[in-house]
């Protein structure tokens, strides 16, 4: 019996990209528009909320025709239509909200909210089906989090971070390097390049928890490069960045293994921007074949570790099944997050 065809219209503007799909039962990608918008904030040093927000006006009409387009699709065969609606900025997500309950509501299709983090985790899906128990390992600009997840669509943090994310890190690191906005990219290159010479801290990492740190790690950095401003010195950029990157590393891969000790889980699904960070890759891979073979490693693909609409196509895949639906009522929550697995501990 063939497959009824499942056609997901899905939404993603929870920052600064502009993105619209069409999904295909959850694994198959018709379209993924995506309208970045780095340079405008590169001479910010970071994303403006306001200047997002104009973009967004500006590009989401665009994204729906063009994404509708290249997959050669109609309204009328669509399914139902997704959307980010938190975490975020306010105003960013506001606009793919409206856009996404004023296409629902013209078209009459039902309308699938989609939490951006379920978003990240279900980039993975992309790659292979999602087993569980299993647990995420979330990192991007504004979350770090070890993510637990028994069933499919149900999410419990254990673990999360602190203070600074660890992207969010990586920005304020790249901007005393000199590396423009968003500076994970460069950074990684440069890592591979250097060695570990300074020896930063590793914050939270013998503690008895899942949580994170980081932003002890780039005071440390910011003081290192400061100090020797004033006296005169010159520090190679190479070794800074390596030794900031094998920070970050060892403090995410030592939490997660000993995560994957205590929960027994088919696969741990890494994901979220800095997700694409060659370091992290690699350190993940080898500490999980030594120490934890029984799960294996599913790492969102390079091209879905950012912000897309495709991820969130393949969320909301899980969420229409689950009979998830909102009304014209739907709103945007910036602070949205998973809830907590209760009485969590090392």
């Amino acid at each position: 019996m063939t497959e009824a065809r499942e056609l997901i219209l899905a939404f993603e503007t929870s920052c600064d990209e502009t993105s619209v799909a069409v999904v295909e039962n959850g694994e198959h990608i018709l379209s993924n528009f995506v309208a970045t918008q780095i340079k405008s904030h590169q001479r910010f040093g970071g994303v403006v909320p306001e200047v997002a927000s104009r973009h967004h006006i500006e590009e989401i009409t665009i994204g729906i025709r063009k994404a509708l387009t290249e997959a050669d699709v109609t309204p009328e065969e669509l399914t139902a239509v997704a959307v980010t609606y938190g975490p975020g900025l306010v105003g960013s997500l506001l606009i793919g909200v409206t856009a996404a309950k004023t296409f629902a509501f013209a078209h009459h299709l039902p309308l699938v909210p989609v939490n951006h983090m379920a978003g990240h985790i279900y980039a993975a899906r992309y790659v292979e089906p999602l087993t569980f128990p299993s647990l995420g390992l979330l990192v991007s600009g504004g979350h770090t989090q070890i993510v637990l997840m028994k069933a499919a669509g149900e999410f419990e943090i254990i673990g999360d971070t602190r203070d600074d994310a660890a992207g969010e890190a990586f920005d304020k690191v790249g901007r005393v390097l000199g590396i423009p906005y968003p500076a994970g990219k460069e950074i990684d290159r440069l890592a591979h390049e250097g060695h570990d010479t300074f020896n930063f801290p590793r914050a939270m990492i013998h503690e008895a928890n899942y949580d994170f740190s980081f932003s002890g790690l780039k005071s440390a950095f910011i003081n290192t490069v400061h100090n020797a401003d004033q006296r005169g010195e010159q520090l190679d950029r190479a070794d800074l960045a390596a030794s900031f990157q094998a920070s970050v590393v060892d403090v995410l891969v030592t939490k997660v293994l000993s995560a994957l000790e205590r929960y027994q889980v088919k696969q741990l699904v890494l994901a979220g921007g800095v997700a694409a960070n060659h370091g992290l890759r690699d350190a993940l891979k080898t500490k999980m074949t030594r120490f934890a073979p029984q799960t294996k490693l599913v790492a969102a693909p390079l091209a879905l570790c950012g912000d897309n609409a495709a991820m969130i196509g393949a969320a909301a895949h899980i969420a229409y099944a689950k009979g998830d639906r909102a009304d014209m009522s739907l709103n945007a929550d910036p602070s949205l997050e998973f809830p907590w697995l209760t009485g969590v501990e090392a």
